[in-house]
């Protein structure tokens, strides 16, 4: 658990942080030591993303509550919001004693505008550029349900099957997606996964056991 020194540094960072680079970036606290519930400590420029302290955390936030030994900083990789647009992130580790992540800094920053008028120029000039792909690409929701809603439909899109043709390897195939991503974290997120793949609480957690 963070002490109120660690806390106050933080913030004092974020701060610093969202005051140097201006209103388009967003840096955001987050405490791992207390569950998924509420994670933001700290939120400088919400507006970004639409999200307000004490809000739930991110969906790469998700993915370390769940497997904290895969806690690595992650810099420059792209992201987008809810509504579409397209962020420049990276998100930094502060770990424990005992080597465990307990709190997580993201800085977010809107280059929507920039990478609108980087591609006019480009088609000014002339040049074609081709996206990089197979890239996962991550979308930051301030509505926990939202996020869910997401990952459901990421984990039917991995199978590549409507739920109607899936098999029950298929489903098993695409719960394991899920618990993967950390989706069993949220809460009530069993009832709405058994719900779209038309399947019973205790199937879900024999699913879960199942081996892929």
């Amino acid at each position: 658990m963070m002490n109120k020194q660690q806390q106050n540094f933080l913030r004092q960072l974020a701060k610093g942080i969202a005051e140097q680079f201006g209103s388009q970036c967003e840096v955001v606290i987050h405490d791992l030591t207390q569950g998924y519930e509420g994670t933001i400590l700290e939120i400088e420029n919400g507006h970004v993303t639409g999200r307000k302290l004490g809000d739930h955390a991110s969906e790469i936030v998700l993915k370390t509550l769940k497997d904290k030994s895969g806690a690595k900083d992650h810099l420059n990789y792209e992201t987008r919001t809810a509504d579409g647009r397209l962020l420049k992130s990276s998100s930094i580790y502060l770990h424990g004693e005992d080597e465990k992540p307990m709190a997580l800094m993201s800085i977010n920053y809107d280059i929507t505008e920039i990478s609108h008028a980087l591609s006019i120029l480009s088609h000014f000039k002339g040049i074609v550029q081709y996206q990089k792909g197979n890239q996962e690409v991550n979308t930051i929701f301030g509505n926990v349900n939202d996020m869910l809603d997401h990952l459901i439909e990421e984990s039917c899109s991995y199978v590549g099957k409507p739920v109607a043709l899936m098999s029950k390897e298929d489903k098993i195939k695409a719960i394991h997606f899920l618990d993967r991503k950390g989706a069993f974290l949220i809460k009530k997120s069993g009832d709405k996964v058994s719900k779209f793949y038309d399947i019973s609480k205790y199937t879900l957690y024999n699913y879960m056991d199942a081996e892929e």
